[in-house]
C-alpha cells in the first residue's frame, strides 16, 4: 500500500477537488435531465390515478420542474459520487481493499434503483388506494395539487432508495474491519425497532401498508448481517496475509542485515 500523509491543508484542497469533480457532472447531469423531465413528469401524472392535477401556487409548475430535474441529476451522478467519496479514502486502504470496495459502486446504484423501484411500484400503489378508499369513506372530495403529489412521491421514493444502501454500506464497513457482524446481530432488536419506526413514518396508519414496508426492510437487515459476514471474513484473511508478509519481511530484513555483517 503506498502511504499518503496528507496535512490539514492538503485534505481540504483534496476534498473542494473531488467537490470540483461532482460539480461539473452535476451541471451536465442537469442539462441532460431538462429533456428527459417532463415525459418523466406525464409519466407519473398518467400513472397517479387522477383525473387531473391543480397548482395551489403561481411557481408551483417552474418549482416542480426543477425539484425533478435536480433529482434526476442527483440519481444519474449518484456512481461519480460514490466513486468520488471512495477516491478520497482510497489513500488509506490496502491495494486488495481498493480494489475490492471500488467494485462495490455498481451495486450500490442497482440497490439505489431497486430501492425506488420497490417503493413506486409496491408502496406508492397501495398507498394511493388507501387514501382514495379513505377519502370516500369520509365523504372527501380530493382536490391534488401537482406540487403536493410530487412533493408525497419524493418522501417515499428517496427514502427507500438510501435503506436500500444498507448491505452495501455494512458490507464496505465489514471489508475494512470497522464492523463485527457479531454487533449486528447484539443489536438485531434495536435495528428492528428502528426500520419499525422509519417504516411507521412513511406508511398510512394501518396494518397491511406498515407490513408491506416493515418486512422487506426486516430482510434487508438480515441479508446484511449474512454479507457483512462474508466480507468480515474477507478482511481477517487479508489481515493474516498482510501480517505474514511483513513477518517475512522484517526476517528477510534481519538475514540481510546479518549476511551484511558478515561480509564487513
Amino acid at each position: 500500500m503506498k502511504e499518503k500523509n496528507l496535512t490539514v491543508i492538503e485534505h481540504i484542497d483534496e476534498i473542494r477537488k473531488r467537490l470540483m469533480v461532482i460539480v461539473v457532472f452535476f451541471v451536465i447531469a442537469v442539462i441532460g435531465s431538462f429533456f428527459i423531465a417532463k415525459p418523466i413528469i406525464r409519466f407519473l401524472q398518467s400513472e397517479a390515478g387522477y383525473e387531473e392535477f391543480h397548482a395551489f401556487n403561481v411557481i408551483d409548475p417552474i418549482a416542480l420542474y426543477l425539484k425533478v430535474i435536480i433529482l434526476l441529476a442527483v440519481v444519474i451522478i449518484s456512481p461519480i459520487i460514490m466513486y468520488q467519496v471512495w477516491a478520497f479514502i482510497a489513500p488509506g486502504l490496502h491495494e486488495t481493499e481498493r480494489k475490492v470496495t471500488l467494485s462495490y459502486i455498481p451495486f450500490a446504484f442497482m440497490l439505489l434503483i431497486a430501492g425506488i423501484m420497490f417503493s413506486y411500484f409496491v408502496l406508492v400503489p397501495y398507498v394511493m388506494y388507501f387514501m382514495k378508499e379513505l377519502s370516500a369513506e369520509l365523504g372527501i372530495t380530493q382536490t391534488v395539487g401537482i406540487n403536493e403529489y410530487f412533493t408525497f412521491l419524493f418522501q417515499i421514493l428517496i427514502p427507500f432508495g438510501i435503506v436500500f444502501q444498507l448491505p452495501i454500506v455494512l458490507l464496505f464497513m465489514s471489508r475494512l474491519g470497522i464492523l463485527d457482524p457479531k454487533k449486528l446481530v447484539k443489536v438485531r432488536k434495536y435495528a428492528y425497532f428502528v426500520l419499525f419506526v422509519i417504516a411507521a413514518f412513511i406508511t398510512p396508519p394501518d396494518l397491511m401498508s406498515h407490513l408491506l414496508v416493515t418486512v422487506p426492510l426486516f430482510i434487508l437487515y438480515e441479508i446484511s448481517i449474512v454479507i457483512s459476514r462474508f466480507g468480515y471474513r474477507k478482511f481477517q484473511k487479508a489481515e493474516e496475509k498482510r501480517k505474514f508478509e511483513e513477518i517475512k519481511a522484517e526476517q528477510q530484513r534481519q538475514i540481510d542485515e546479518v549476511m551484511g555483517n558478515l561480509e564487513k
